[in-house]
């Protein structure tokens, strides 16, 4: 983030993260709508950042965003274990949420692309329930194909003004539109988010409370979508190259100079 106060950043496996507060994450939002400009916000967890482990343009495109918040608590573990720490799980859904409440009384307007047809739609219907006075500009599935970005692209434009546009593709693709994007439309806020819209949407259930204050909403959403199962083999092999850094870290720390 520019600006005379930048954010903290840590190394976790070669991905940039920001050691941000949730509240701190909305300030930054916040200043990049007013800000004008296009700004990329992406969400790091485990499962991405073994995909950019092997993906070196897709690590590229994490590494040069204007805001990656810690979503989630293996990337917590990770750091505090390398001596890093960062402060806090900003989950990337909630963020949504305080955006959304923060939005409707500045009036800013979204846009919801991405997910199941339909799916954004009754998401943009359900988060304007929620937050009155929210606007929502446009909301549609399109396609991550690039065979498709101006005919979204146009769609985004015709809905201006856009101050925040949510993408739901899913990672890598969500991230690869964005930065495909980014600089052809004005919108000061272009998030990956994920399958959030489907929890927006009412469709897939969230965690209850109880289990996000123990960190424990990995294992139910596996219990609830069990096909999940094949993209969590990633968290052992994240843990062990997560613990593999942190003795290398300690080690270079260890050595006489």
């Amino acid at each position: 983030m520019s600006g005379p106060h930048p954010l903290r950043a840590v190394d976790v496996l070669g991905v940039r993260v920001h050691d941000v507060t949730q509240d701190e994450a909305l300030a930054a939002l916040d200043a990049f709508v007013r800000g004008g400009s296009p700004h990329r916000v992406v969400t790091p967890n485990p499962e991405i950042i073994m995909a950019a482990r092997r993906d070196a343009g897709y690590r590229s495109i994490l590494n040069a965003s204007d805001l990656a918040i810690p979503d989630g608590i293996g990337l917590l573990l990770a750091a505090r274990l390398a001596g890093t720490p960062i402060r806090s799980h900003v989950r990337g859904t909630d963020l949504v949420e305080t955006l959304a409440a923060r939005s409707a009384a500045s009036r800013w307007r979204w846009f919801l692309l991405g997910a199941e047809p339909g799916v954004a739609a009754e998401a943009a219907t359900r988060l304007a329930a929620r937050h009155p006075g929210l606007e929502i500009a446009g909301a549609m599935a399109g396609s991550p194909d690039p065979a498709d970005d101006l005919t979204i692209r146009r769609a985004i434009q015709e809905a201006a003004p856009v101050h925040v546009l949510l993408v739901a593709y899913g990672a890598p693709a969500q991230e690869r539109w964005i930065a495909r994007n980014q600089a052809a439309i004005d919108v000061p806020v272009q998030m990956g988010v994920g399958g959030a819209f489907n929890f927006l949407a009412g469709r897939s259930p969230r965690a209850p409370a109880w289990a996000r204050r123990l960190e424990l909403e990995w294992a139910y959403r596996l219990a609830s979508e069990p096909w999940r199962w094949r993209r969590q083999l990633a968290l052992p092999v994240f843990a062990a190259l997560s613990a593999a850094e942190a003795m290398r870290r300690r080690g270079e720390r260890a050595a006489p100079r």
